[in-house]
Order: C-alpha cells, then sequence, then structure tokens
C-alpha cells in the first residue's frame, strides 16, 4: 500500500516537471518571435550618476573653444555658423610714409597764399615802396619772425635790382632759393627710432616723449605717428601717461587696438604719469619692442608745478633707457604765442624736434621757419587733416614747392 502511493507521487512529480518545461519552452519560442521594445533593450544596470566635476571641466572646453559634442549638439551637416566662431578683429593697414606727402601736397597748397602773396608783389616791372612794405608785412602775418623776415627781404631785394627782370619763372625760382635757405634743407628731420644698447649690454628700444600743451592734438599725434611707425615695420608700444584724463587714455588706446599697438595705462585716474612711463619703457623692453612712445598731459607753459612734472617723467624714463626724442606738438594757428610755448618747454625737456599741426587751410606756415630758428631744432613732422594718416614727414622743399604752387 505505502509502496503504491510513493509511485503515485513520483509519477505525479515527473507530470508536473514535464509541463512546466513544456511552457518554458513555449514561452521562449513566442519571444523569439517578436522584436523587443526600446525599454527591453535597455541595459538592466542603473545608469551612472553625473560627475559634479566633469560638468565643470566640459564647461572649461567649451569656454575655450573645444568641441564638445552633446546630446543636443546638431548633426556635423548643422554645425553652428561661423558667426559664433570669434575670430581676430582686422586692422588698419596705415599708408606708409613715401606717399603721404605726394597725396597731402594738395592740402598744403592751401596754406600757399604766403607764396602766391610775395610772388605776385616780386613780378610787377617796378616795386615801390609799398611794395616792399606789403611784402615785408605778409610776412610777418605769415609768422615768419622778425629776424627772418629783414633776412629776406635784404634778400630779396639785393635780387630784385641784380636781376632786374619780371619773368615770373625767374622770380618763382628767385623765391623759392630764398625760403628754402630760411627753412634749412641742411637740418637732419630723421626721426630716432632704432633701438640702442644700455651701458651693461642689454637692448632698450628708442623712445620717445610726446610733448606740448592743451588743444594742439597732442594726444591725436601720438596715434597718428604710431601708424606711421607701424607702416615702417616698426613693434611700438604707447605708454598713457596723461592720467589727468581718463578719456585721453582712453582716445590713446582706440588709436593701438586700430593697429594692434599696445597700450601701456594706469587703472587709476590722478596716477603718478612717470610711474606709467617707467612702466611703458620697461613693458616694451621686456617685449624687444623698437619703440616706444609716451603721451603726456597738456600743461601750460607758465605753470611751473606743472613743468616740473614734466622734468620729472624724463628722469624716471631715463632709468630705464635714454630718451631718444622729445618731440613738441605745435598748433600752426597760434602763431607767436606757440613761439613762446616752444622755448618754455625747450628749456625743461630738451626739445629734438617739432610736429606742427593744422598747418592745412592756414597762412601761417611761416611758423616753421621762426620757431626752427628760435629753437635751432627742426619741424619733423606736420599734420594737414584730420584723417588718420593725415601726419608726414616734412620735406622742406615740398613745403616750399606747395607754398609756391
Amino acid at each position: 500500500m505505502i509502496e503504491d502511493i510513493w509511485l503515485y507521487l513520483v509519477l505525479g512529480l515527473l507530470v508536473l516537471g514535464g509541463v512546466g518545461g513544456l511552457s518554458a519552452w513555449l514561452l521562449r519560442g513566442r519571444d523569439r518571435g517578436r522584436e523587443p521594445s526600446g525599454t527591453e533593450r535597455a541595459d538592466s544596470a542603473p545608469a551612472p550618476a553625473p560627475d559634479p566635476a566633469a560638468g565643470e571641466q566640459d564647461s572649461e572646453q567649451q569656454g575655450a573653444g573645444a568641441e564638445v559634442l552633446t546630446e543636443q549638439a546638431p548633426p556635423a551637416e548643422t554645425a553652428p555658423e561661423a558667426a559664433d566662431v570669434e575670430t581676430t578683429p582686422e586692422l588698419d593697414r596705415p599708408e606708409a610714409a613715401a606717399t603721404r606727402m605726394e597725396r597731402l601736397r594738395g592740402r598744403l597748397a592751401r596754406s600757399g597764399a604766403l607764396g602766391t602773396t610775395l610772388l605776385n608783389l616780386l613780378s610787377k616791372d617796378q616795386l615801390s615802396e609799398s611794395d616792399w612794405e606789403e611784402i615785408e608785412e605778409t610776412l610777418l602775418l605769415a609768422d615768419v619772425g622778425a629776424g627772418p623776415t629783414d633776412e629776406l627781404m635784404a634778400a630779396l631785394r639785393t635780387r630784385a635790382k641784380v636781376t632786374g627782370g619780371t619773368d615770373v619763372a625767374q622770380v618763382r625760382q628767385m623765391l623759392r632759393e630764398e625760403l628754402l635757405a630760411l627753412v634749412d634743407p641742411q637740418m637732419d628731420r630723421r626721426l630716432s627710432a632704432t633701438p640702442g644698447l644700455a651701458d651693461d649690454g642689454s637692448a632698450h628700444p628708442a623712445t620717445i616723449l610726446v610733448v606740448g600743451v592743451n588743444g594742439t592734438g597732442k594726444t591725436t599725434t601720438v596715434g597718428k605717428l604710431a601708424r606711421l611707425l607701424v607702416a615702417e615695420d616698426k613693434d611700438i608700444f604707447l605708454g598713457a601717461a596723461d592720467t589727468f584724463r581718463a578719456a585721453a587714455a582712453d582716445q590713446l588706446a582706440t588709436w593701438g587696438e586700430r593697429v594692434g599697438v599696445p597700450v601701456v595705462r594706469s587703472d587709476r585716474e590722478g596716477a603718478d604719469p612717470a610711474s606709467v612711463a617707467f612702466d611703458a619703457v620697461k613693458a616694451g623692453q621686456q617685449a624687444q619692442a623698437d619703440v616706444v612712445m609716451v603721451d603726456t598731459a597738456g600743461r601750460l607753459q607758465n605753470k611751473a608745478d606743472l613743468m616740473d612734472q614734466l622734468g620729472k617723467i624724463k628722469r624716471v624714463i631715463s632709468r630705464s633707457a635714454p630718451v631718444s626724442e622729445v618731440l613738441l606738438v605745435l598748433d600752426a594757428t597760434t602763431g607767436q604765442n606757440g613761439m613762446r610755448q616752444a622755448q618754455v618747454f625747450a628749456d625743461v625737456v630738451d626739445v629734438t624736434g617739432i610736429v606742427l599741426t593744422k598747418l592745412d587751410g592756414t597762412a601761417k606756415g611761416g611758423i616753421i621757419i621762426a620757431v626752427q630758428r628760435a629753437l635751432g631744432v627742426p619741424v619733423k613732422f606736420v599734420g594737414l587733416g584730420e584723417g588718420p594718416d593725415d601726419l608726414a614727414p616734412f620735406v622742406p622743399e615740398d613745403f616750399v614747392d606747395a607754398l609756391l604752387t
């Protein structure tokens, strides 16, 4: 009896096992007959938590311009437009010095009232005493100065008696020779823009200090001169030592940005200008620049404290490199007042050259003769307009020819 019961139990277990195996086999066959869903294809393992450090690293890479692909990134054929890529701004290409004077001779001819008046008077058949007085008055009104005027009058009277003719070409040639002698073409008008060597053998840039009174266009002249040097393939630095006006440093920075010239400036208004000038020279020396040009604050020539400060700037600069040039910016329309300014500045900082601005459209061109005679230094550049390249090296022959055009 017990044996029969065990037999039935074994047979029941066998039957149940066979049914279970058959069911599993049937289920696997059914699964093989259909495609799994997206959720069934996913890895059953839980997704890893995002790493905060990795996220910061990706942000830095994107900020640096590295290409980072994310789920939101567009496919290759729809990449971001080029406008989204930061590009270097295109720099201005200044006009070369060789072509400037040719282009500007026409403008310089506008100041030819001096030469035209003299030419008309000297071309008369007979010159009366009143004619000679008019010639003298014309020279004085053109700011030639009393001394040079007397010299020119004596030379013209003598030559007029010798030639005794009224041929216009002959008179023009005579006047050209006498005016050219007064302008003095023998003066060295080259800009000292060549790097030198210090006593210890280290290289230093040529250092140019630009000075002048308020309103002469001094900062603008520095910017224009920077363009001229860039056109000559010079590596230059600018120093914004006019720390009294934030606008002056901003203006100079704008000039520098246009041609890719670094500008050293203080971030504090009213900072010591000598310190800024010293930093500019040091920066140019470290960068092995050819030229460092320092703009200074405009100052009245009768302000002793400001003039003393200018002397301090020059002394401080000289600790790093000798000052190669001190350029005095003068307004051609100021006449004899400009002469007094020039003399005071020359006493303080040993002016080596003159930049004469606003020469176009004025009959005051004689100031060139007067200021050179008074200071014994040459006019090296003239400003003949408001354009960025309207500053040119002064060429005596071109100047006189333009007066007589």
